[in-house]
């Protein structure tokens, strides 16, 4: 049976996830991406869509930044006359972001079948919203596509069993859609004058670790006893932090 999906994405992790999805799906359904906004610009939204050729989103609800409630609040303002014009059979999210959150509610709240990819994900701690926002998509979810065994089994622990499919990780697909490509289409290791397996990428973006001074001190000091070079791409909120810890990074970190 031909179904009409609506996939919601909005952040840059989800811009990822799409595209083995995305392929998979068109090939016997009719898919409708939604783009909510939640990461826009260019760096951190469209040139996603663009290297991974994900296909242009259908509606793009534009919310931009806000805080937690707010652009929840949006995203479920903006979300439900889609859903009511589209009465898709089946609506997407994936992984912790409030777009998912957001979209769950609006879902479930019209009656809509509601899939959730990268369930039983959790870090058991509730200070995180990214963990609150786990919690009650697969709450409210009526399927549950888990990455692992261990997220098969958080969900049986909190009761959630018979809608529950152990399919792997799509990111993982897609490294291994892109891999053959990145060689043609990358020029960043001669960019940042880099070799091959000679350094190490890291990141830090989550607030626990990005909000917390103490706790971002501790980690770039760790980073500074690393002797190889470290490539470390880093969020605008991230690097005023830094700059106000007036931390002497070593020369082998290289912030981009």
């Amino acid at each position: 049976m031909r179904m009409k999906i609506i996939s919601i994405v909005g952040a840059r992790p989800e811009f990822v996830q799409a595209m083995p999805v995305s392929r998979a799906l068109r090939v016997n359904h009719q898919e409708i991406l939604v783009h909510t906004g939640q990461h826009y610009d260019y760096q951190m939204s469209q040139a996603f869509f663009d290297e991974l050729d994900i296909p242009s989103p259908d509606y793009n609800l534009g919310v931009g930044s806000a805080s937690h409630a707010q652009q929840i609040a949006q995203i479920m303002t903006q979300l439900e006359p889609v859903l009511n014009k589209e009465r898709p059979d089946l609506v997407i999210v994936r992984g912790d972001t409030n777009s998912s959150l957001a979209s769950a509610i609006v879902t479930r709240s019209l009656g809509i079948p509601l899939a959730h990819i990268e369930a039983g994900e959790r870090s058991f701690n509730r200070t995180m919203p990214e963990e609150i926002n786990r919690l009650v998509t697969d709450r409210l979810a009526d399927l549950h596509f888990c990455v692992s065994k261990a997220a098969v089994g958080h969900l049986g622990e909190e009761g959630i069993k018979d809608t529950v499919h152990l399919v792997g990780d799509v990111m993982l697909d897609a490294l291994l859609i892109a891999r053959p490509i990145a060689p043609s289409k990358s020029g960043i290791l001669d960019q940042l004058d880099i070799a091959s397996k000679e350094y190490s990428l890291v990141t830090i973006h989550r607030a626990a670790n990005t909000n917390d001074p103490d706790r971002l001190e501790q980690i770039m000091s760790a980073l500074n006893s690393i002797t190889e070079n470290i490539i470390l791409p880093i969020h605008p909120r991230t690097k005023k932090v830094l700059a106000s810890l007036k931390l002497h990074l070593g020369a082998h970190i290289r912030i981009i």
